[in-house]
């Protein structure tokens, strides 16, 4: 199975080499088929020539240019609209993700072949590292305000950091937001549209270099409007969406949506 890895970056110029170093590196040494697709939205740095010499190095990274509007949201969106892969995941330029991390998202999926793969960072097992406590307190309440609403186990929805089946993108069309809510929109269609998926444990490391994109100030509302028009679809969309039932292994760490039938 081949892994695409969408990594939106916006003036990553201190840590995009690094971070692209690092994952490839760590997939190649794990023998896993994989292109490293780095979308450049916008960047007024050094960001698309690093990644253009890369490129040149490593035959598996391209350099894909976002062109306006640009923000996250459209980033990723641009990135799901080329990547080649059988599965993609999103993946930080900061390096906030770790590689060893996404190789064991992979191993889960393929043993499993489970439609999308979770990270959480406060499942036992994951960790965080430096987590500026304002924004801590924020993910918890958020998460907890999903939990409630769907009737969730997950606890991490609004993690970035997640894998998903090709069949399952091409499922969430079309797709509404413009920025970082995107995180929040993926998952939630996944699981109301009735794809099975798996939890993953994963760690999430503060970034050394630039500044963060994420405007909490500027996101509150939009987040609001993903999640609750998700609660809507999942309550007044009739199953529309839900996919055909595919044959699925067990798995320790599976979890289903109120959709699909647990695993035996």
């Amino acid at each position: 199975m081949k892994l695409s890895v969408v990594i939106p970056a916006h003036n990553e110029e201190g840590c995009i080499e690094s971070t692209v170093r690092a994952l490839h590196q760590e997939l190649a040494k794990e023998a896993i088929p994989h292109e490293i697709v780095v979308i450049n939205d916008n960047s007024r740095d050094n960001t698309p020539s690093i990644v253009r010499a890369l490129a040149k190095e490593i035959p598996s990274v391209v350099l894909v240019n976002n062109l306006p509007p640009n923000g996250f949201g459209f980033a990723v969106r641009k990135g799901l609209e080329t990547y080649t892969g059988d599965a993609v995941a999103i993946y930080m330029a900061d390096a906030s993700d770790r590689p060893e991390d996404l190789v064991r998202f992979y191993r889960k999926m393929t043993q499993t072949n489970v439609d999308c793969v979770f990270g959480s960072r406060f499942s036992r097992g994951g960790k965080t590292f430096e987590y500026p406590v304002f924004k801590l307190i924020l993910n918890r309440f958020a998460n907890s305000f999903i939990q409630a609403l769907f009737g969730l186990r997950y606890n991490d929805v609004t993690n970035a950091f997640k894998l998903y089946q090709r069949h399952v993108i091409d499922g969430l069309h079309p797709l509404l937001s413009h920025h970082f809510n995107l995180t929040v929109e993926l998952p939630l269609k996944s699981i109301v549209r009735g794809y099975s998926y798996a939890v993953v444990p994963n760690d999430w490391i503060n970034r050394k270099t630039g500044e963060s994109k994420l405007k909490i100030k500027e996101m509150g509302s939009r987040y609001l409007f993903i999640v609750l028009y998700c609660f809507i679809e999942k309550w007044l969309s009739r199953n529309d969406y839900k996919p055909e039932a595919k044959p699925l292994h067990s798995a320790d760490e599976m979890q289903s949506s109120p959709q699909t039938k647990p695993l035996t």
